[in-house]
């Protein structure tokens, strides 16, 4: 969901609430439900008028919530936020605080005028009435402008710290989701003429909710899980959080109820077991959930690249190519003497090629087969080129080892993409090839001289037998156990693997 596209949901979402509440006092004025105020205007022996002291002071507060929510969720905060024209919007928003705290101010004396006379004269009552009002005009501005700061923050971390697309995604559904969870119950509670406090609590302690659900999946149930704990570590420390919560929950509810020590336990009431027996439960469910998906959706993935990846690899091994040059080789080879030599090419040849079509559709062999079919690679190979002098072939591969397990056909590609790309029987050129296990980690080299194929070269396009091939396998089998380095230059191509095994 693009920012725009919430920006819009906002705008209507807060026009629909705005409408609610109009249409609220409009049906109420057939019954003249002022939820008793006339009352204290009867104890002070006072005209009442239910226009001009509760429909019209009511539904002026309204709009005038509703219009500082559009200027300032709008206009003035983003405008800050992207520092255009600060002073002015600074401006703006302190003259725009100061008018809505003299409107409600105005409001107030209609409202409340029964309240002027606890003071010992008009004008006092008058002015702690504008005070008054001033403060939750600046209060308002303050919770309007943390709203927008909220979304902002939220956003920036959307972008900056969970890459991962999906997870965006999810994460803007959740804060849909409980958002329209928060709607749907104000608009109900505005609809059913039910307390203003009863509203403002709702608000509180369900946006309160989200914030923990939110920070629970993404954050703190992530972290948990990689250091292992359990859901006792997890339900304290959101309980701690959640009685922390309550301080400036109760701050924001003074603004709305009657400034009394009631007010904190009267959120406690409402917030501790919302958090407790909703959010905590709640988030660890989904998490546990959501894990267990990505779980599967992983071993998937690993089954099917490893699949795709070993027949994708199988196909490349078995290519006319390749026989014929190995044909070839022990062509020549009988040619030139005794059939000893090609004998021994034939049983390497005939090795390698069970191994390839029995051992290679395991998921784990002993090492020792693995460096058996590298050894019977690198002799028949060696038979192509021992004729020539100027190949140099240096290989330092140790041959003991304990029941180590690995990946069939993982070491093989390095080997052949140096024979096929550093070998000239023209030019000089080498292969430096070495193995070996230390503390339970393998380390393999692979150095060659680079020669150019020539042009009617068949595999002159072609970039080595499975080396991308070999980057998807190590990424699928050994996540976090792995490190590969390749590098290049004009004369010499290096591989270096460390592998955990």
């Amino acid at each position: 969901m693009k920012r725009k596209d919430v920006r819009k949901m906002e705008f209507w979402m807060a026009t629909v609430v705005f409408i609610a509440v109009a249409f609220a006092l409009l049906v109420d004025t057939n019954n003249r439900d002022d939820n008793g105020m006339h009352n204290y205007f009867l104890k002070q022996k006072i005209s009442y008028s239910y226009f001009f002291n509760f429909f019209v002071p009511k539904f002026i507060y309204s709009l005038l919530v509703y219009a500082m929510f559009l200027l300032l969720n709008f206009v003035l905060i983003p405008s800050l936020i992207n520092k255009k024209r600060e002073l002015l919007n600074y401006s703006l928003g302190g003259a725009l605080t100061l008018i809505c705290g003299l409107i409600l101010g105005v409001c107030r004396t209609y409202s409340h005028t029964y309240e002027l006379m606890d003071y010992d004269s008009v004008q006092r009552g008058y002015n702690s009435m504008f005070f008054s009002t001033l403060t939750q005009a600046v209060l308002l501005t303050i919770v309007i402008s943390a709203y927008t700061c909220t979304q902002y923050l939220i956003g920036y971390l959307l972008k900056n710290k969970i890459e991962n697309q999906m997870l965006q995604k999810q994460m803007k559904m959740d804060l849909a989701f409980g958002i329209g969870f928060w709607f749907i119950g104000l608009f109900l509670l505005i609809t059913s003429r039910s307390h203003f406090q009863l509203s403002v609590l709702w608000t509180l302690v369900v946006l309160s909710a989200v914030g923990i659900v939110i920070y629970s999946l993404y954050y703190l149930l992530p972290k948990l899980h990689e250091k292992q704990k359990k859901f006792r570590d997890f339900f304290w420390i959101i309980s701690a959080v959640s009685l922390v919560l309550v301080i400036p929950l109760s701050i924001l509810a003074l603004f709305f109820f009657n400034r009394t020590s009631e007010v904190i336990f009267i959120v406690a009431v409402f917030h501790l077991p919302t958090q407790l027996l909703v959010s905590i439960p709640l988030s660890w469910f989904l998490f546990k959930k959501r894990l267990m998906r990505q779980n599967e959706i992983a071993s998937l993935r690993t089954e099917l690249g490893q699949s795709d990846a070993n027949l994708t690899f199988l196909k490349s091994q078995i290519n006319p190519h390749f026989l014929f040059n190995a044909l070839n080789t022990l062509y020549g080879t009988a040619l030139q003497e005794k059939a000893e030599r090609t004998g021994e090419g034939i049983q390497r040849l005939g090795d390698m090629m069970r191994f390839m079509l029995h051992e290679n559709t395991q998921d784990r062999i002993s090492l020792m087969r693995e460096i058996e079919y590298l050894n019977n690679y690198i002799a028949l190979q060696t038979l192509r080129t021992s004729m020539s002098d100027n190949i140099t072939i240096i290989t330092a591969i140790e041959e003991q080892f304990d029941n180590y397990q690995i990946t069939p056909m993982l070491l093989i590609p390095f080997v052949e993409n140096a024979f096929k790309h550093g070998i000239s029987l023209q030019k000089p050129s080498y292969i430096k090839i070495s193995l070996q296990v230390r503390n339970q980690v393998l380390f393999f080299d692979v150095t060659n001289s680079i020669n150019l194929k020539c042009d009617n070269d068949p595999e002159k396009l072609k970039s080595g037998v499975g080396l991308e091939n070999v980057r998807q396998r190590l990424s699928l089998l050994y996540p976090d156990r792995h490190e590969l380095m390749i590098r290049e230059n004009a004369n010499e191509f290096f591989v270096h693997l460390t592998l955990h095994i």
